[in-house]
């Protein structure tokens, strides 16, 4: 096996977002094992140079030329194009989405009928761009598979929603902003679908606490995780 294919191994590529210290970046823990002294870079990959290889190259020479048709100028739509691990994503600028997910959509040479939802990722180092959107779209009629991602910064989380593009979309961002405080602009009821209604902060962000909340079981009481018995 390429040491490149192997999960989070990039050699020198990419860009540093961040160093993590210990086995997933976890501290504290009383760790004998030795993965607690593990140090490296956090990366993102880099953009890819062309020829990206296969229907890669026709997917985006078809989508770079549909967005020229429509007055849009490709290089300031598409912020990168990265192949990594055979998997193609387009890197667009959050407020070109929508164009974009529509473009794909139904230009006959494209087709990506099918959006399987949108993913929240939270990347703390990555100053300016800590939230990602990303969306993962299937062309049935071709049988590709491709990736959109966009970023926004903390201060400002905002994203276009693609409800009016891909309806079943719906859902996927109502749990994206549970969770990661991503708001979607244009979603027709935006509101939380999983914690409660005045819940606190976005729990799947890196930064919230690890702690809990003390459950109730058969009368005794069971501490949250970060207060029950520590073995170091």
């Amino acid at each position: 096996m390429n040491a490149q294919n192997l999960p989070g191994q990039r050699g020198d590529h990419g860009e540093v977002i961040g160093t993590r210290r210990g086995m997933f970046g976890a501290s504290g823990g009383g760790d004998t094992s030795g993965y607690g002294g593990l140090v490296r870079s956090v990366r993102m990959p880099g953009a890819t140079s062309r020829p990206y290889g296969g229907w890669f190259d026709e997917v985006a020479d078809e989508l770079e030329g549909a967005l020229d048709e429509q007055g849009l100028v490709p290089e300031n739509v598409i912020e990168k194009t990265v192949v990594d691990r055979d998997e193609l994503t387009f890197h667009i600028e959050r407020e070109y989405l929508p164009a974009v997910a529509r473009t794909l959509r139904d230009d006959p040479a494209l087709r990506f009928e099918l959006c399987t939802g949108v993913s929240g990722v939270h990347f703390p180092g990555d100053k300016g761009r800590e939230l990602h959107a990303v969306y993962h779209l299937r062309s049935i009629t071709h049988n590709r598979l491709i990736r959109l991602e966009v970023s926004a910064p903390d201060a400002d989380p905002h994203v276009p929603s693609l409800v009016s593009v891909y309806p079943t979309n719906d859902w996927h961002e109502r749990e994206a902003y549970d969770f990661f405080g991503l708001i979607f602009d244009g979603h027709p009821a935006l509101t939380r679908i999983m914690m409660p209604d005045d819940w606190q902060g976005f729990p799947q962000r890196k930064d919230y606490p690890l702690g809990g909340i003390p459950v109730e079981y058969k009368g005794a009481q069971i501490p949250a995780p970060d207060q029950r018995r520590s073995y170091t």
